[in-house]
């Protein structure tokens, strides 16, 4: 199980940082340390609230153990993954757009469009069907090598490693985790 920090987001789902949330709770006994519950946390549900964000376009990043959900002002969001840096589009010009996703309490499943990149504090997509490149603008891309730079100093390179599952017959060219 992993460890809260102080200014991390709460688990209990408030939107407060922990120190201003449970955390007494917790120093007085009155939560316990570690909840299973408190771990379930549903990356659909997430992945929705990013959706509604990217509709309404609000710029949003959000941080859950590999991944980053982010919205932009122009209505657009994303699903990324920090250990082999794939992503998937979730919405589009304020249009949420459906995922290929199944989430088992083991494991999750994604089907990957594109890979991604930050050159020169860019977001730039590598499309995995014909191996395309975009620089999509507007993004926050310093934001998310921020959010990326903070993760990865919470995983081990061997638990990174770790995250996708191979699969005898997956497609070579789309990855899932």
């Amino acid at each position: 199980m992993g460890k809260i920090g102080r200014n991390e987001q709460c688990l209990c789902g408030s939107g407060k940082k922990f120190k201003h949330c449970c955390l007494s709770k917790q120093q007085a006994g009155l939560v316990p340390r570690i909840t299973e519950q408190a771990f379930k946390v549903s990356l659909v549900h997430e992945i929705e609230l990013i959706q509604k964000a990217a509709v309404e376009g609000k710029q949003k990043i959000k941080e859950l153990g590999v991944f980053i959900l982010f919205s932009t002002v122009a209505g657009d969001a994303w699903l990324l993954e920090i250990s082999d840096s794939d992503g998937v589009q979730l919405a589009r010009g304020g249009v949420a757009l459906d995922v290929s996703l199944d989430q088992q309490p083991e494991t999750i499943e994604i089907n990957w469009s594109h890979t991604f990149a930050i050159p020169n504090r860019e977001f730039e997509i590598t499309a995995y069907a014909d191996r395309s490149v975009q620089t999509l603008t507007g993004y926050p891309a310093k934001e998310i090598s921020a959010s990326m730079k903070r993760m990865k100093k919470k995983f081990s390179a061997e638990q990174l490693g770790m995250v996708h599952v191979k699969q005898e017959k997956q497609n070579a060219d789309v990855p899932s985790t």
